[in-house]
């Protein structure tokens, strides 16, 4: 159902781009704007996971880390039968986290430091898991 939502809202706008590029340049407008809402949308699904991460300077968070949340969302996507995400650590004291990345196989969870500064390990790893859902109904697309 996920990839069905991210076609659908992705074909309304280049949709709507067309339309634009009607109005400007007429029908030779629509084609130039669908070559490239085309480009668009295709470099926005390779990658917009990394454009996301850059944004918010997410650092990597190798395994064996002293934190322990490398080995905490490996060891609940297991659990979850999901392959295991990049994980990511940013630093900002804001209590948050999310998932990205176009499918299961190339998802990434990002924590801020702000969260695990905040939470018990046990409320950490029902963040966790709730990101983890989001990869696994692939809404992270």
């Amino acid at each position: 159902m996920g990839y069905l939502k991210t076609a659908v809202l992705m074909a309304a706008m280049t949709a709507l781009f067309m339309g634009v590029g009607y109005l400007i340049g007429g029908s030779g407008g629509a084609v130039i704007a669908l070559v490239g809402a085309a480009g668009m949308n295709g470099f926005t699904w390779w990658n917009s996971d990394r454009m996301v991460l850059r944004m918010n300077n997410a650092q990597p968070v190798a395994p064996g880390d002293r934190m322990g949340l490398h080995d905490l969302v490996a060891q609940l996507a297991r659990n979850a039968g999901l392959p295991e995400p990049t994980v990511y650590l940013i630093d900002t004291p804001q209590p948050n986290a999310f998932a990205t990345g176009r499918n299961p196989a190339n998802a990434a969870v990002a924590v801020t430091s702000g969260l695990m500064r905040s939470l018990t390990r046990e409320e950490l790893a029902g963040v966790v898991a709730h990101e983890l859902a989001h990869i696994r109904n692939h809404d992270t697309a």
